[in-house]
């Protein structure tokens, strides 16, 4: 089992929902925390509760961006996280412009960051997660383009997994594809839209998910990955408020 204490870990997205307990949780296990978020306030609320968290204010989109942070910390472990709010809607009443929110935003920031991963590269034996959705697999027909965006992060993180294998530079890669939860912008967001097409209240959609998957849980589920042997990391996992399940491969 390897440990976290001293490792260096950024959380891309950290400001709230699953990246701030996924960084939180880190800190705990006394891994050296960086923090990346676009707002401020989110991050100071982070640090004001996890003093040894340090934060960075930057757009997770930009790719100067992904590749200052990763040169400037060289992290053993990078997280993933950040993402756009999908527009809800049906296919018919969305615009190209509202479709492609998730292109733009999700599919952007693990392109760079995945890059800046392997052209740095990080060190030997460092872990890279990408934060997907379980929309890649189960679809999300009122999010626009948010399941295929997903899916395409899915993807990625594949190809780029196989690139470290390939040119021999221990970076191991996995995919962590998070249930639907009411704790983060996209899944109440979520949650809203589909409890109304259903013609329900909202908790009683929520009652139909099941426990639901906490900040704190995917904090957890994400450290206890980060432990393992990199040998036995598959390419992507399903997480719910249960753990980590193993996908089967693309």
């Amino acid at each position: 089992m390897n440990g976290i204490p001293g490792k260096t870990v950024v959380v891309v997205g950290a400001g709230r929902g699953l990246g701030r307990g996924i960084a939180r949780a880190f800190a705990e296990a006394d891994g050296s925390v960086i923090a990346v978020a676009r707002t401020g306030d989110d991050l100071a609320e982070l640090a004001g509760a996890t003093p040894d968290v340090r934060t960075e204010i930057a757009d997770a989109a930009d790719e100067k961006v992904a590749f200052r942070l990763v040169e400037r910390y060289e992290p053993e472990i990078l997280v993933l996280v950040a993402g756009a709010v999908p527009v809800m809607r049906p296919l018919q009443e969305q615009t190209w412009e509202t479709f492609s929110v998730n292109w733009h935003g999700d599919v952007r920031i693990a392109f760079g960051w995945l890059r800046a991963a392997l052209l740095k590269p990080l060190p030997p034996g460092s872990l890279v997660v990408v934060v997907s959705s379980g929309a890649a697999v189960k679809g999300s027909p009122l999010s626009g383009g948010y399941a295929g965006a997903k899916a395409t992060q899915r993807f990625m993180a594949a190809y780029a997994r196989d690139e470290s294998r390939r040119a021999g530079l221990g970076i191991t890669v996995t995919t962590v594809l998070p249930g639907m939860t009411p704790f983060g912008d996209v899944g109440r967001q979520g949650i809203r839209a589909y409890a109304a097409r259903d013609g329900i209240p909202e908790p009683e959609f929520i009652a139909r998910l099941g426990v639901p998957l906490t900040p704190e849980s995917a904090g957890d589920a994400l450290v206890e990955l980060a432990r393992a042997d990199p040998a036995a990391i598959s390419a992507g996992y399903l997480l719910t408020d249960d753990g980590l399940r193993a996908l089967p491969p693309q």
